[in-house]
C-alpha cells in the first residue's frame, strides 16, 4: 500500500488546527478525516478504521486522554497509532499521555517538519504491524490447510487400520462358520449399550472398533471343534474355552486404543458376573466393563443365529432366555445395569439382526 491509500484522522476542537494539519497530511498523498471532540474521534475512527491518529487533548464532551484510553481498549482500534497533539506540555501530562495508551507525543505548536517526521514513522508501524497481520493471517490458513491435511491422512490411515481389523476378525470367524454380519451386528449391540451407560463418546468408538475381535482366539482351537455338531467332550469343551486366552495373547502388547480393549473383551467376555465364567472365574465389577457389555450382545446374537449344535431362536424367545433364563443362561450372569440397558433397547437390538442378516 503506498502512501496515498493510507488515512489519518486530526482530531482537534480548533478548525483551525485541523485545516492545518489536514493539508499538512494531503500534500503527500494521505487522506484526512476529521473530527471536533474526542466522541467524534471514537465515532469517526470505527467507522473509517484510519491508519494514524492526531488527537488533541483539550476537546469538548470527550478530551483526548479518554479517547485515546477508549480506543486502545477496543481490540478493533487498539493497534492505529495515536499522536498526542497538545499544549500542555508538563511531565505529567505527557505521562497520563503515555498511560492511555499514546504511540507518540508532540507540543503545540507543532513544528511542522518534526511533525512529518513523526507521521511519516507511525504510518511505518502501522505498516509493519498491517504486514505481521497478515502474515499470521496466511500463517494460520497455512497452519489450517496442513492440520486439515494430516486430519484427512490420520483418517485414512485409522480407516485403513480398522479395515484391516476387520479383515483379520473375519478369519476366525470364518473358521467358525460364521460370515462378516455376525461382527457387524456385534459392533452396533456393544455401541448401543454403551451409549446408553453414559460411556463418553471415545469409550463408544472405541468399543465398536474393538468388540468384533471377541472371538479372535477361535483361529487357536481345531476346526473339529468349532464345527462339531454333537456336543463338546469335556476335553473339547475345556480346549475351546482356551479362545479367550489365546485371543487376549494374539492382541498382547500393542499401544492401540483398539487393539487393547480388544484384548480385555477376547479375554472376559465369557466371564459372568456371578463369577461361573471362564476363563478365571471373575465375579463382578472385576470383569471389564467391555466384557461385561459384549458377552449380553455376543449372547443375543449367537441365540438368534443358527449355529452346527443348534437352530436359531426368534427374537422374543432370545430376550426371554437372556432376561428370564432357561437353564443354562440366567440373569445373574450379567452386570444388572447393562441387563437393564438391554431390556431397554432390545427392539434396536431386533432390528439391527434384521438389517444385518446373514447372507
Amino acid at each position: 500500500m503506498n502512501d496515498s491509500k493510507y488515512r489519518i484522522l486530526i482530531a482537534d476542537d480548533e478548525e483551525q488546527n485541523r485545516l492545518l494539519l489536514m493539508n499538512l497530511c494531503e500534500e503527500p498523498g494521505y487522506e484526512t478525516y476529521e473530527a471536533k471532540n474526542g466522541q467524534e474521534a471514537i465515532d469517526q475512527t470505527i467507522k473509517y478504521m484510519p491508519d494514524l491518529i492526531i488527537m488533541d487533548v483539550m476537546m469538548p464532551e470527550t478530551n483526548g486522554f479518554e479517547a485515546t484510553e477508549r480506543l486502545k481498549a477496543k481490540e478493533i482500534t487498539k493497534h492505529i497509532p495515536i499522536i498526542i497533539a497538545t499544549a500542555l506540555g508538563s511531565r505529567q501530562d505527557r505521562l497520563r499521555g503515555i498511560s492511555k495508551g499514546a504511540d507518540d507525543f508532540l507540543l503545540k505548536p507543532c513544528d511542522m517538519e518534526e511533525l512529518s517526521l513523526r507521521i511519516r514513522n507511525n504510518i511505518k508501524l502501522k505498516k509493519y504491524h498491517d504486514f505481521l497481520k497478515e502474515h499470521n493471517k496466511i500463517l494460520e490458513e497455512q497452519v489450517e490447510q496442513r492440520t486439515k491435511k494430516l486430519k484427512e491422512s490420520h483418517e485414512k490411515i485409522k480407516h485403513a487400520y480398522i479395515e484391516t481389523i476387520y479383515r483379520l476378525t473375519l478369519a476366525a470367524e470364518y473358521k467358525d462358520g460364521e460370515l462378516g454380519a455376525h461382527i457387524r451386528r456385534i459392533s452396533i449391540y456393544s455401541k448401543i449399550l454403551a451409549e446408553k451407560l453414559g460411556m463418553d463418546s471415545k469409550y463408544v468408538e472405541n468399543i465398536y472398533n474393538s468388540s468384533p475381535m471377541h472371538d479372535i482366539g477361535k483361529v487357536g482351537v481345531p476346526d473339529s471343534i468349532l464345527l462339531k455338531s454333537d456336543p463338546l467332550t469335556l476335553e473339547e469343551w475345556e480346549l475351546m474355552k482356551k479362545h479367550t486366552i489365546i485371543g487376549a495373547n494374539i492382541l498382547e502388547g500393542s499401544e492401540s486404543e483398539f487393539l487393547k480393549m480388544g484384548k480385555e473383551i477376547a479375554l472376559t467376555h465369557h466371564e459372568k458376573w456371578d463369577g461361573s465364567g471362564y476363563p478365571h472365574g471373575l465375579k463382578g465389577e472385576d470383569i471389564s466393563l467391555s466384557g461385561r457389555i459384549v458377552i449380553i450382545a455376543d449372547q443375543y446374537d449367537a441365540l438368534g443365529s443358527k449355529r452346527p449344535y443348534k437352530p436359531s431362536f426368534d427374537h422374543e424367545k432370545t430376550v426371554g432366555i437372556i432376561t428370564k433364563g432357561d437353564g443354562r443362561t440366567v440373569p445373574k450372569h450379567f452386570d444388572p445395569e447393562v441387563l437393564k440397558m438391554f431390556k431397554k433397547t432390545h427392539k434396536e437390538f431386533e432390528e439391527i439382526f434384521e438389517t444385518f442378516k446373514d447372507q
